[in-house]
Parts: C-alpha cells; sequence; structure tokens
C-alpha cells in the first residue's frame, strides 16, 4: 500500500499534463505522436530580430554508472536511440519478478533493432554488485549490448530515479528493504520521457509495445 501511494505522490504532477497532451498529441490529419512528460518551461529566445517563445522540456542529465560487463553506461551509450528504464533489485520478493517478466517481452520483440536499449538500474548496490549483476542477467539469457544491468553511487541512482519520475526508497519495513514503483520509462533520443507503463501487468506493457514503433518512427522522421 505505501508503495502505491508514494508512486500516486510523485507521478500525479507529470501524469497531469498527459491528457492535455494526448489530446494535442494527435489528430485525424496527424500521424500519431506520444506525449512528452515532465515538467516544461516556455522561454523567450530571439529569432531573426524577433522574439519568439520555446518550450523547454524535462531532460534526464548526464549519468554514468557500470553494467554487468564492467563497461561505464552513460549518456553516449543511448545516443541517437530510444530506451526503457527501470528500477529493481535482486533479491526483492514483490514486483520485481513481474517486472523482469514484462521487460523480457519487451527485449524479445527489440532485441533485433539496434535503436532500442533497455536499461535497468538496481537500487540496492550495496547488494548487487558487477558480478551479482552479471549472474542475473545470465539467468535471464539476454545480451548485455542489448539489455544493461547498472550499478553504482546509491545517491547517483536514486538521484535519477526522481529525473525519470520513478519513487525509490529505503524503508526497512517493507518487503526487500525498499520501496520503489513498479513503472517502465520510455526515453526518446533527446532525453525527454514518452510514456510510463506499469512494469507489473501485461496490458500497459501491451501498450508500451505498441508505443515504442511510433516513437522510433518519430525519430527517424525528426533526423530526415
Amino acid at each position: 500500500m505505501k508503495r502505491n501511494n508514494l508512486a500516486t505522490r510523485t507521478l500525479f504532477p507529470a501524469l497531469g499534463l498527459v491528457a492535455t497532451l494526448l489530446l494535442s498529441g494527435c489528430s485525424a490529419n496527424q500521424e500519431k505522436t506520444l506525449p512528452i512528460l515532465g515538467e516544461r518551461q516556455v522561454v523567450e529566445r530571439q529569432v531573426n530580430g524577433k522574439t519568439v517563445e520555446d518550450t523547454v522540456y524535462l531532460t534526464i542529465p548526464n549519468f554514468a554508472f557500470v553494467d554487468q560487463d564492467s563497461q561505464q553506461v552513460t549518456n553516449q551509450t543511448f545516443a541517437n536511440k530510444i530506451y526503457v528504464t527501470d528500477f529493481f533489485f535482486t533479491t526483492c520478493p514483490s514486483i520485481c519478478p513481474k517486472m523482469k517478466t514484462q521487460m523480457l517481452r519487451v527485449y524479445d520483440k527489440f532485441k533485433d533493432n539496434p535503436n532500442v536499449l533497455l536499461l535497468s538500474h538496481t537500487i540496492d548496490p550495496q547488494h548487487d554488485t558487477v558480478a551479482v549483476l552479471k549472474d542475473f542477467s545470465e539467468r535471464l539469457g539476454v545480451s548485455s549490448d542489448k539489455w544493461h544491468f547498472v550499478t553504482g553511487e546509491k545517491d547517483s541512482i536514486y538521484a535519477i530515479a526522481e529525473k525519470y519520475l520513478v519513487p525509490v526508497k529505503e524503508e526497512k519495513g517493507a518487503e526487500g528493504g525498499f520501496i520503489h514503483g513498479g513503472h517502465f520509462m520510455l526515453i526518446d533520443g533527446e532525453r525527454r520521457i514518452r510514456g510510463v507503463y506499469d512494469g507489473t501487468d501485461a496490458a500497459a506493457v501491451d501498450q508500451l509495445l505498441n508505443d515504442i514503433p511510433v516513437l522510433l518512427k518519430e525519430e527517424q522522421h525528426e533526423k530526415k
């Protein structure tokens, strides 16, 4: 119950924008696009001597973690790609097994598409060392080039979770000692959040599987 309450409080401001953006994200005469989630600012800039308004969206800041192969994973790892990310820990007794089952569906569908990557952050770096993550990924049978399981400084992991709008918290009374959201976040090539999905729910992940090709098409169009 605490997990659900925390998730609701954290995500509500961002998701409050979704309805409005969905209304403007497509029309009968436009190709479907995904909303851009999170906080935004309207700034003024000069174009050809005229003042115009521009919208600055929430973007994921620079990060640097280490994956299951002891390789550094940074923003550059995902340059010119889109990715799906989540937060978990290997000894999680509650929602993580369901999340990994659903993330495997994403992996299986897009494992041959070089423009889609997966990024899973442990929230228990003290236990989830590189060796533990390596064993975990091998038991899942996934490629390290496609699905990065990363660890690092706890403060850095928790700080980046906040940027992804995913609630993460240590709590002794919680199952496994942590509270965290089971969300999958879809991130575009400009580090913007384009979708939030319940990673424990097959129907929600079905929607993610449908939205990824939409975002890929949008990214391809913008590169032309």
